[in-house]
């Protein structure tokens, strides 16, 4: 059973960046396509990035296309999500999901039901 642990969240003012980290633990972490989500007060959850086990493809949501990259080091069991240029409507708390795949170049998402793993989350608040 894998389980997931998001960290890096914080307050932060516009226009600067942040960096959170996705660590696995309990599975094959190079097994599972993951992904970002993230929800704001009252909104429901927001697809933001999701990566291939291989790494070779990633997608993004169209509010942080060009601002946020998503990586990923296997060896590590960690996700990364550089957020760049962020924008006081980017605070939410911020999820991992991950799924195992078969083909190593499988993206998931955006559809939240892809995954059957879920970190605790992370807040990440932007001032203006």
């Amino acid at each position: 059973q894998v389980q997931l642990v998001e960290s890096g969240g914080g307050l932060v003012q516009a226009g600067k960046s942040l960096r959170l980290a996705c660590t696995a633990s309990g599975g094959t972490f190079s097994n599972y396509a993951v992904a970002w989500f993230r929800q704001a007060p009252g909104m429901g959850r927001e697809f933001v990035t999701g990566i291939s086990r291989s790494a070779v493809r990633s997608s993004y949501g169209d509010s942080v296309k060009g601002r946020f990259t998503v990586s990923r080091d296997n060896a590590k069991n960690t996700v990364y999500l550089e957020m760049n240029n962020l924008r006081p409507e980017d605070t939410a708390v911020y999820y991992c999901a991950g799924a195992a795949t078969f083909n190593a170049n499988t993206l998931l998402g955006p559809d939240e039901r892809d995954f059957n793993y879920w970190g605790q989350g992370t807040q990440v608040t932007v001032s203006s």
